[in-house]
């Protein structure tokens, strides 16, 4: 609950300064893209739009080593702020802010309290072509920063690696993936080193004249140092994308359920439910 209320009050105190920011700029933005464009062209991460997206994360856990279910929350305000470079690229910059909220257990896998907290920054980037649909490719790096507030709730050390996506887009479908890679190369000595990858597959079809899509967008993890068993989680999601308008801004709106079909058997996550609030504003870096 502590997690959820200051999710709303980081939300409801950003909202306001992005409405009276953006009342001319998404005037125009609203005149020239259709909701049904728009909600298209923001499967791209390297879309020419901004947005601030503000992405709710409730899960449900379970495994040998706990008892019962168990519940986390993962709260994260990512800006996705893509910038040209030249006349045909574009560079994506989003960051990754945690808030984090997370169970204690003690050796016998009781429950002692919870932690709450920031978690683990992550910062993702992408570089690639300049385009609204078909086959879109992207390359970068991806950073991950020890600034937890607990041990519960970071992995205290400083990670790097790839980043890759490869999307097809079109007017009916959006379908492709995109994977993060992560090795640590620094960090507290006492922590176990980090060896993962993340793999987002994306699968969305469009509903025209709605704004809207329904499809799945979750993320296989794989962690692989840890033992037999407890190296994957594999989920699956069925959910609804809309696109609307709050006032004069553009919002994308999002609600998808996942399921884990594979999931670590020591503890790991079985449902994940995922709400997502994405305020579209101008790239300042782009004429109107």
């Amino acid at each position: 609950m502590k997690t959820i209320k200051i999710t709303l009050f980081v939300f409801f105190l950003v909202s306001p300064m992005v409405l009276s920011g953006q009342e001319n700029k998404s005037d125009s933005l609203k005149t020239e893209v259709s909701m049904d464009e728009l909600n298209r062209q923001l499967e791209n991460p390297l879309s020419r739009f901004w947005s601030l997206i503000f992405q709710e994360n409730l899960a449900f856990n379970g495994g040998e080593l706990v008892q019962g279910t168990e519940f986390s929350n993962v709260f994260n305000f990512q800006p996705s702020l893509p910038v040209p470079v030249g006349k045909s690229k574009m560079l994506l910059v989003r960051p990754v802010f945690p808030l984090v909220s997370a169970p204690r257990f003690n050796e016998q896998g009781e429950k002692t309290g919870m932690e709450t907290g920031l978690g683990d920054i992550n910062v993702f980037s992408l570089y690639g072509p300049d385009k609204k649909d078909g086959l879109i490719w992207g390359v970068g790096m991806t950073f991950t920063f020890p600034t937890a507030t607990s041990n519960y709730l970071g992995s205290g050390k400083t990670q790097l690696g790839p980043a890759l996506m490869a999307l097809s887009i079109t007017k009916k479908w959006t379908l492709g993936t995109i994977v993060q890679h992560w090795n640590s190369v620094g960090g507290d000595v006492n922590r176990s080193d980090v060896t993962k990858t993340d793999i987002q597959y994306i699968a969305r079809k469009q509903i025209p004249g709605k704004g809207m899509s329904i499809g799945m967008g979750p993320n296989i993890g794989i962690d692989w140092n840890a033992p037999s068993g407890n190296k994957l989680t594999l989920p699956i999601g069925l959910g609804i994308t809309k696109t609307v308008k709050w006032g004069n801004t553009p919002m994308k709106l999002r609600f998808e359920p996942q399921y884990s079909i594979v999931k670590p058997d020591n503890y790991g996550t079985l449902w994940n439910v995922r709400i997502q609030i994405a305020p579209i504003v101008q790239n300042p870096f782009l004429k109107k």
